[in-house]
């Protein structure tokens, strides 16, 4: 080739790398390129099947838009045609990380319609195992959530306490997670002997292990740069979006049902609701490990204080007889054979019952039309409130960083898409 010609030769080459893509494509060098990016719907990085639409300048979000019903269950409109007992093992599947919540803020909801009064063992009870669940949710979301930052060690110790929880509600019911134990009138079953015993060596052992998981993160450096000042939203933003619990506390406002409704005798326990004031990823991981603290404390107070008494309510046109009675009186038969086949039939009205689940506030409304089914069954979940958040607090965040702010909300989309 001579000289002229290869002179021609890289004048052309010039020109084509300057001449714009046939495709209609921007190189991705190009400063203030905007692109959309599909974030979900997997597991791995948002916990559930979510799909968040991210517009994104370089790794900077600029929109971020929530979109659910991957997981859509149909639970609401389900209880309609289930008799009273038999929605128990839907209210399982609402949030399956926090099942006892459900089981109890539906079983209060339809014992205010019957006007039952629980005894105070059962009552105590449902303290003492709402409290060991809100203890495993917190474990479950410390070690993802840790896991999400890069913290694999923490991943593994939580889940091997939860494992010992989890131990303890199938001693008591016969199932790991979807355990139906807490039902209208008072417990499922009586609770096994040994109870006391196991339960007390496993609050004990949780104890040690929530200073072990606090001492592993809390002075971390990558843990304290990828958590602290990240997420942040204001105060009157989360109320307007309808956020609840630990999110909340974290933002400084002291506001818990346990201590502003009252239910199942929590008005005789001492305890504490944790806030702090910096309201970002931190926060919100120190509000719930004291959190844990606190169930702990309300574990053993339960454990030493247990009053004795009947574990379910005494009525027999509602709650099955017992098995032995089916044996030797006929009218306990006739009970069993008709709450089996025609369930019971509930006072007109309707009840609107709220308690505080691990991720906040947990509301079931109940309408009842006299028959033996409820006419409607609403729930206010707290991860449909939360997550509604998500669009305001990833807004000028890094990519990054959202892992760690969706990470904070410990959300459950079985609890967004009922």
């Amino acid at each position: 080739m001579k000289e002229g010609d290869s002179q021609l030769a890289s004048i052309d080459a010039e020109q084509e790398l300057k001449s714009p893509d046939p495709s209609g494509f921007e190189p991705l060098s190009t400063p203030g390129r905007r692109m959309t990016l599909n974030m979900g719907p997997q597991h791995p990085s948002t916990h559930g099947v979510l799909r968040v639409l991210l517009e994104l300048d370089g790794e900077t979000i600029l929109n971020a838009r929530p979109e659910i019903g991957y997981l859509h269950t149909g639970i609401e409109k389900q209880c309609e045609a289930e008799k009273y007992q038999q929605v128990v093992p839907l209210t399982d599947r609402v949030d399956y990380l926090a099942n006892l919540c459900n089981n109890t803020c539906y079983a209060l909801a339809v014992e205010r319609l019957l006007g039952l009064e629980i005894p105070p063992f059962a009552q105590w009870m449902r303290v003492l195992l709402n409290e060991a669940q809100r203890i495993s949710s917190h474990l479950v979301w410390l070690g993802t959530h840790a896991l999400d930052i890069g913290a694999m060690s923490v991943y593994f110790y939580c889940f091997r306490e939860r494992e010992e929880i989890l131990k303890v509600f199938e001693m008591f019911s016969g199932q790991r997670m979807m355990t139906s134990y807490i039902r209208p009138g008072g417990l499922a079953l009586e609770p096994p002997r040994g109870w006391h015993k196991v339960m007390t060596a496993v609050i004990d052992r949780m104890a040690k292990g929530i200073d072990e998981y606090h001492e592993l993160l809390a002075a971390n450096p990558i843990w304290v740069n990828r958590t602290k000042g990240v997420g942040g939203l204001p105060l009157e933003d989360m109320l307007d979006l309808g956020v609840t619990g630990p999110m909340l506390r974290a933002a400084g406002l002291k506001i818990d049902t346990r201590k502003d409704c009252p239910y199942s005798s929590y008005e005789k326990f001492d305890f504490e609701v944790p806030t702090r004031e910096a309201n970002d990823v931190y926060a919100r991981f120190e509000v719930r490990m004291e959190e844990m603290r606190q169930s702990v404390r309300i574990c053993r107070q339960a454990l030493e204080g247990m009053p004795s008494g009947p574990w379910r309510a005494d009525a027999p046109g509602i709650l099955l007889p017992d098995r032995e009675k089916m044996k030797t009186q006929m009218e306990s038969l006739i009970y069993h054979f008709k709450i089996v086949t025609e369930g019971y039939r509930v006072p007109e009205g309707s009840v609107y019952q709220v308690i505080e689940s691990p991720r906040g506030e947990l509301a079931y409304y109940v309408v009842s039309n006299g028959t033996a089914n409820p006419h409607r069954v609403f729930m206010r979940t707290p991860s449909f409130g939360n997550l509604q958040s998500l669009g305001e607090m990833l807004e000028g965040v890094l990519i990054a960083d959202s892992i760690a702010a969706m990470g904070s909300m410990d959300f459950v989309l079985g609890d967004v898409d009922r």
